[in-house]
């Protein structure tokens, strides 16, 4: 994560603006007039309990659910109004870590990272797909792992390729589904190094989905505290730690003692 006086020399230009989202199944309305805002070169974490809508709202960003009122501005562009090939290119410039790392199993750690590659960039050399994915390998720690099946990975090492995966397109934006979900607290803590990594090395503006407080706290500039399908409040981590929001003050009490 970058220190106060990194984070301020960004120059403060918006990213993600997200204004009046509301997005309701059937008659289970999950997120209520959603406002949220992420500056270049900042990395948010969205905190919340499981099923207060965090994931359906990654999944708005990037064109996989429709919302049914309010706008969403991703680098410049109004998601829900692009056409499919605008869609596609601006996905191009978005990176998403999946919850489950979404690795083919049948393919290898190589082939894995190769395939967004071949599919995304037209006229690559045999050296320039073997560049990428090394370097894509490399900032993750992972370079020995090339010729290994998912099935032969640890659970913490199956994040860190789906996070290469991603990184292999030089994404602008990061989009972190519950990235320490199932993990131990240590590989918890190497994932959240790896997050910060990431923003440093890429230069990536990120919004980290989780209900880890250990991962918010570590990783973000800001928190985003998701209840009841709105955003109660935002802050620094101390900011919401220290917060006077009953609600707030009982999700940070129970899973800081748990």
């Amino acid at each position: 994560m970058m220190n106060e006086q990194e984070y301020y020399k960004i120059i403060n230009e918006t990213v993600i603006s997200i204004s009046g989202l509301n997005k309701s199944f059937g008659d289970l309305e999950v997120l209520k007039g959603i406002d949220f805002e992420l500056l270049k070169g900042e990395n948010i974490a969205v905190l919340g309990k499981s099923g207060s809508g965090k994931s359906v709202l990654i999944k708005i960003m990037v064109g996989l659910i429709k919302p049914d009122k309010g706008e969403v501005i991703i680098l410049n562009q109004q998601v829900d109004k692009l056409t499919p090939k605008e869609l596609n290119d601006l996905r191009r410039r978005i990176g998403f870590s999946f919850q489950s790392s979404a690795l083919y199993d049948s393919r290898n750690v190589y082939e894995n990272l190769a395939f967004p590659l071949t599919m995304n960039v037209k006229g690559l050399s045999k050296a320039d797909i073997n560049n990428a994915v090394e370097e894509a390998l490399e900032a993750v720690g992972l370079k020995d792992k090339i010729n290994q099946m998912p099935s032969d990975l640890s659970g913490g090492q199956r994040k860190r390729i789906g996070i290469a995966r991603t990184l292999i397109l030089k994404p602008e934006i990061m989009l972190y589904d519950e990235p320490t979900s199932g993990l131990d607290p240590i590989t918890s803590g190497e994932i959240n190094d790896l997050i910060n990594q990431v923003q440093k090395s890429y230069n990536t503006s990120s919004v980290i989905i989780t209900h880890d407080i250990q991962c918010a706290k570590n990783t973000s500039n800001r928190i985003a505290m998701l209840l009841d399908g709105k955003f109660e409040q935002t802050g620094t981590f101390q900011e919401m730690f220290e917060s006077k929001d009953e609600d707030i003050k009982k999700y940070f009490n129970y899973n800081l003692i748990h």
